[in-house]
C-alpha cells in the first residue's frame, strides 16, 4: 500500500480507530523531521473511557503504526515513572506531539509535559555517584584485564551504558536507550559525545583499548577517580 502522507495518515487512524477518544498527538521521528524509510508514526491517544494503558502495533495506511492508549489519570502515573527512571518517554512525545484532536485537554498535557522535561531528573546522592563510580571501576578493570575478544565487545558495551548514565545523571540531563543514548550526549555536550563515540569506535574497529581505559580515566577524575578499595554497600554500622 501506497503511504500516505503522514499528518494525513495520523488523522485517518484516529478516525479509523478511535473516533470518540478526547484528545490525540502525533510525535516521533516524522515530527522531529527525522524519519528514515523504516520510521515508524507513534500516536498518542487520550481515551476517558480507556479500561487500562495499552499500546498497541498496527500497519495501515502504508505506516507501521505505534499507539499508546491512556486515559486522564494514566498517563500522570507513566509521566512520573519515566521521570523518575530519567527516561520521559512519555513526557518527550508529548511535549513535542503535534495535536490531532483536542477536546479541551491536551493544552494543559502537555504544559505538565514541558514542566517536567525542564525542570529534568532528580540529583543523585553522593551514595549513589559512589555505588555508580564502582560499577564503572569494576566493568574497566574487567575490560582492561580481558584477552578475550568476544567477551572484550560485550564489556565494552556494559562500560558504553555505564559511562552514558553517569555522565548524563551527574549534570542533571535525562538519558536514554539505544539510539537515544547518543542523542542524549549531544544534546548535553557535542564535543563530549564526539569523543566517546571515537573512543569506543576506534575499540570496535581495531581492538585498541586505551582510548576507552583514558576517557574513562578522565571522565571518572572530578568524582574521585576509579572506586574499589573502601567502597561498602548494605554493611551495618552497629556493634
Amino acid at each position: 500500500m501506497e503511504r500516505v502522507e503522514p499528518i494525513n495518515a495520523a488523522h485517518q487512524v484516529v478516525n479509523k480507530y478511535f473516533p470518540n477518544c478526547i484528545g490525540a498527538l502525533l510525535a516521533g521521528s516524522v515530527v522531529r523531521g527525522e524519519a528514515t524509510e523504516t520510521s515508524d508514526l507513534d500516536i498518542v491517544i487520550f481515551d476517558k473511557n480507556s479500561a487500562a494503558p495499552y499500546r498497541e502495533s498496527l500497519v495501515d495506511f502504508g505506516w507501521a503504526i505505534e499507539i499508546f492508549v491512556h486515559d486522564l489519570v494514566s498517563y500522570k502515573r507513566y509521566f512520573k515513572s519515566d521521570c523518575e527512571r530519567a527516561r520521559p518517554t512519555l513526557p518527550k512525545m508529548v511535549s513535542e506531539g503535534i495535536v490531532l484532536k483536542d477536546e479541551g485537554i491536551i493544552t494543559s498535557i502537555k504544559q505538565e509535559a514541558n514542566d517536567m522535561l525542564e525542570k529534568g531528573p532528580e540529583e543523585w546522592t553522593a551514595e549513589t555517584i559512589n555505588t555508580k563510580r564502582y560499577f564503572i571501576t569494576d566493568a574497566l578493570h574487567d575490560f582492561i584485564g580481558s584477552s578475550n575478544r568476544a567477551e572484550e565487545i560485550f564489556i565494552a558495551n556494559a562500560l558504553a551504558d555505564l559511562v552514558s548514565e553517569f555522565v548524563l545523571r551527574t549534570n542533571r540531563k535525562w538519558i536514554g536507550h539505544s539510539k537515544w543514548v547518543v542523542r542524549a550526549l549531544n544534546h548535553y555536550d557535542e564535543q563530549f559525545a564526539k569523543q566517546f563515540v571515537e573512543a569506543f569506535d576506534l575499540f570496535y574497529r581495531t581492538g585498541e583499548k586505551n582510548s576507552v581505559i583514558h576517557f574513562v580515566e578522565n571522565m571518572l577524575e572530578p568524582f574521585g577517580g576509579q572506586l574499589f578499595d573502601g567502597y561498602s554497600a548494605g554493611k551495618s554500622t552497629e556493634h
